[in-house]
């Protein structure tokens, strides 16, 4: 009888001192599920546009002005640029005396096939997963960055040639990188930066009625977008100059992938907020 009454303590005492370990074990679970969850959230979340946001994509297009920089004079194209492409295209169709002088109708042609295939791709699938989703954002930064990476590693391999197929193969991953890249301002409603194109924003400016207004967020925001655009094509032609075209693509992937780990970063908005123009 004895023995039954020793067992019976010795087994709640096993009880009371596993307890407080499977306590611990299931707080630690719910921690991990906690994180988890929130991980998850922050990565779906949409990005809020605020003052962060602007300045992301004002160093986009200050990396942007770098490429083009770089790339006209040593392609005869651009690889951003899709308005001066597609008057050259058209030149180098009814004037075919030019070209080799002023463009190169190759260059041109997967300049701005690319761009066109990146934009497209990057707004229809971004309308399936969330144009604004911080991880289709981050996803596709991520990607413009290794293809402008590529870019350089080739200009630095092979060096500078206006003709042949690593040449198009360069013109095609900056273009590619620069079409996916101008379908963000749009996502984030933002048009007034849009990291590539100044005619619209020079247009706008001009004709604003509250161009001289104390406060007005648009202009300030095309002002800036201008700005930058003409500083990073001086900072590249500059380092195109001094040092060598590679090295202008190579910062500008460098300022790319800054821009993708500063996505991981900006606040989320609210559910009600969320909007896009894509």
């Amino acid at each position: 009888m004895r023995s039954t009454n020793d067992d019976s303590s010795v087994s709640s005492a096993t009880k009371e001192h596993d307890h407080p370990a499977q306590v611990d074990l299931t707080i630690k679970q719910s921690q991990e599920k906690t994180v988890a969850i929130r991980l998850k959230e922050h990565l779906t979340s949409h990005i809020r546009v605020n003052i962060l946001a602007e300045t992301e994509l004002l160093i986009l297009t200050f990396c942007t002005g770098m490429q083009d920089a770089t790339t006209f004079p040593d392609y005869h194209c651009f690889a951003s640029n899709q308005t001066g492409n597609t008057v050259m295209l058209a030149m180098a169709i009814l004037l075919p005396d030019l070209t080799g002088k002023l463009f190169k109708t190759e260059n041109i042609g997967v300049g701005l096939g690319f761009f066109l295939a990146a934009g497209w791709i990057t707004g229809q699938v971004g309308h399936h997963v969330g144009p604004r989703s911080r991880i289709w954002i981050v996803f596709c930064n991520l990607i413009q960055s290794i293809l402008v990476f590529m870019a350089a590693a080739i200009q630095y391999a092979y060096g500078i040639e206006l003709e042949g197929t690593k040449t198009m193969v360069v013109i095609g991953l900056l273009a590619f990188a620069a079409g996916s890249q101008v379908v963000l301002p749009r996502a984030l409603a933002t048009t007034e930066i849009s990291t590539a194109m100044a005619t619209a924003a020079w247009v706008d400016l001009l004709i604003d009625p509250r161009l001289f207004a104390a406060k007005n967020r648009p202009r300030n925001r095309r002002v800036s977008f201008l700005t930058a655009l003409v500083a990073g094509a001086f900072f590249g032609a500059g380092i195109y100059r001094v040092i060598g075209p590679a090295t202008s693509v190579l910062f500008s992937a460098i300022g790319k992938l800054i821009v993708t780990l500063m996505f991981l970063f900006n606040k989320a908005e609210k559910a009600q907020e969320s909007r896009s123009i894509v």
